[in-house]
Parts: C-alpha cells; structure tokens; sequence
C-alpha cells in the first residue's frame, strides 16, 4: 500500500519507519524542509542502531530507506494514499484542520487516522464530509520498538475502516487492540493514571525514582517504569494529557505540582535534557533534584 505519514516528529518517523519496514511505499511529510530532513535521518538512525544491534541487516535498512520519500508537499503526499496517519502536535483544532486538508486533497476510498494518544477521535471525525472513514491509530513511542497499537473506534468508524485498520496493524507485526473512543482510551488513562501516583509518590518522599521505576519493573513485569517513560514521552504532553483527561474524567487526573513546575521551568525530559531523571546523548545518566544519586 500507500502510507502518507503528517508529522515527521518521534511518532510520525517512527510510523513512516514500521510501514517501510513492513513493505509499504511510504510519504513523510512535514511542514518545513528542515522538519523532514530530520527526521528521515532519525529514521536512518534508528534502522543503524538495529544493523549494530544484528536486529536489521544492511540490505532491509537500505530496502526501507528506499521506500521513503520526504516532502512539505501535502497534495502530492496524499495523492494516492490508500492510508494517511496524522502525527502532529496534540491539539484538537489542528487535527480537525489536518483532517479536512487530507479529505480535500486525497481520494475518496483513503483512509485517515489519528496517532493522537488521548484526543477524541470522533471529534476529529466531525471535520469530515465523510466521517465513516475516520479511525484512531494510536502507536506506543517508539513505534519500532514497541509492539502495541491501540485501535480507536470512533462513533462514526464503519466495518470497512475497522477492519482496514486491525489488517494493517497486523501486517507491521503489531499486536492491535481495539477500543472505543472514550477520554484516554484504554492505554493512556491507565498510563497516565500510574505516572501520576509515582510523581506524587517522588513529592512525598515515597521512594526515588529509580526505586519506584525499578519497583514497577522487576515486581510487574514493566518493560520501562513509570517515571523514566514520563521522561520518554515528555513531561509537557503527560501535563497536556493530565489536564485534558480531568476535564473529562474528574479530580483523580489532577496534575501533581512537581509535573507542573518541571514544565514551567523546561525540564521536559529526555527531549531537553533533564526531567525526572537526567540524560546526555539521550542516555540516562543521574537523578533529576534533591534525590541526585548518578545512574551507573
């Protein structure tokens, strides 16, 4: 098939990366040149990582580095796309606006999905002439590395959509779960809903947190734990998530203060350097404040 990929960020090269690897013919598309360009080459970065780790020979990385292509182009990037996966900024007036952009440009059988991990869907569908063709595909940062895609059904989703969506999920080697589209989802609320009781456990001098990441990790099987992916994901869109989930579901997604004022003062985690804990080369390299044991 033909995947046109929005938003050539973490999420949005590492989508175009999956469904490359997977055999599909894929456009990256992002706003500015210089957007594209990097993250094609975060693209090639992480399939290097895979050939120095012996999880990619030399001969897939250049096979999906040869399906790619990147454009700031969005006429020509859904032109002909059977699929078009919008991974911009979690902002829901923008994603309706980039909704409409790829029903007026692309043709009428392409389906258009949302990588957002918390937004309504069926909000975003209501920008469509033809809202039927709507879905949520919601992959786990990194895509290349996690296995799980939640699926997100909204109100206005049809079979054809669905069941569209759970086969291409399946063909990346992806493990889908569908859900309807409630506030958070299934993922993110229970996600968010952890990461914020181990913020507020750090506030109350519980444990460290390293001691509660490790704690998640070796008592509940937890591949990353809590804090350490707050860092991953970034403090900023877990503060973003937090509001939007309260607002919908109650008191119990209040923000912790410690969230708000690593924020404000732009700790946002590995992306900037420091948040939880603190990263060089986008390594974990010590313990963020008052804490301040080093990782070895």
């Amino acid at each position: 098939m033909q995947i046109t990929v929005l938003g050539a960020g973490s999420m949005g090269h590492g989508i175009a990366q999956v469904s490359a690897m997977a055999g599909h013919d894929v456009v990256l598309r992002d706003v500015e040149e210089a957007f594209v360009e990097d993250g094609l080459e975060g693209i090639r970065d992480n399939l290097q990582g895979g050939v120095d780790r012996d999880k990619v020979t030399e001969a897939e990385m250049e096979a999906t580095l040869g399906r790619i292509e990147g454009t700031t182009d969005l006429e020509a990037a859904v032109d002909g796309a059977d699929l078009v996966v919008e991974a911009v900024p979690e902002d829901m007036d923008l994603k309706q606006e980039v909704f409409a952009d790829v029903e007026a440009a692309a043709d009428e059988e392409t389906v258009v999905a949302s990588n957002t991990s918390s937004l309504s869907v069926t909000e975003m569908a209501s920008a469509l002439e033809r809202p039927e063709r709507a879905i949520g595909l919601h992959f786990f940062n990194p895509p290349h590395i996690m296995d799980l895609v939640e699926i997100v059904v909204a109100e206005q989703t049809d079979d054809r959509t669905e069941s569209f969506a759970v086969e291409y999920v399946e063909d990346l080697e992806k493990e889908a779960v569908v859900v309807r589209d409630t506030a958070g989802f299934a993922s993110s609320r229970l996600g968010v809903a952890t990461g914020l009781e181990a913020i507020r456990m750090v506030e109350e001098g519980v444990a460290s947190p390293a001691d509660i990441d490790e704690a998640m990790k070796i008592g509940y099987g937890y591949p990353m734990g809590p804090l350490e992916l707050t860092d991953h994901v970034g403090l900023d869109v877990r503060l973003h998530i937090a509001e939007h989930l309260r607002e919908e579901l109650g008191e119990r997604f209040k923000p912790p203060q410690t969230l708000r004022r690593k924020v404000r003062a732009g700790n946002l985690g590995k992306k900037s350097g420091e948040g939880f804990y603190v990263w060089e080369d986008g390594e974990r390299v010590g313990t963020s404040g008052d804490w301040g044991e080093a990782d070895e």
